[in-house]
């Protein structure tokens, strides 16, 4: 998964990361915390929180892909894996709490054995 399959024009495209994941605008607005409108009006698409929302959805998934070997899936484990010291929340909740760092470090920590 490249970074690049989800840009057009130096900017996070919504309808491409949908594309990928096999799923709607609507549904990518949801899971990174935003109005399903944010996505539809190119203004608002091209907003400092819009853009920065689906660039920390983008890490997320980038980070774990490896580990689940396909977007789908990796998708999937963003959606509904709870993670250990999170109170039971997903990686999805925690970004829509503007927690995506967390997650990330999180991540990092599981590569490094610390939650192994």
């Amino acid at each position: 998964m490249t970074i690049l399959q989800y840009a057009e024009g130096g900017l996070f495209e919504p309808k491409k990361i949908a594309s990928v994941l096999r799923t709607s605008s609507e549904e990518v607005a949801q899971t990174v915390g935003l109005g399903k409108d944010a996505l539809q009006r190119r203004a608002r698409i091209q907003s400092d929180k819009t853009q920065r929302r689906l660039r920390e959805l983008v890490e997320v998934l980038n980070k774990v892909q490896p580990r689940f070997g396909s977007d789908l899936m990796a998708y999937a484990w963003y959606r509904s894996e709870p993670l250990a010291g999170f109170d039971g929340r997903t990686a999805m909740q925690l970004v829509q709490e503007g927690k995506a760092q967390q997650v990330l470090e999180y991540i990092d920590a599981v590569d490094a054995g610390v939650y192994a």
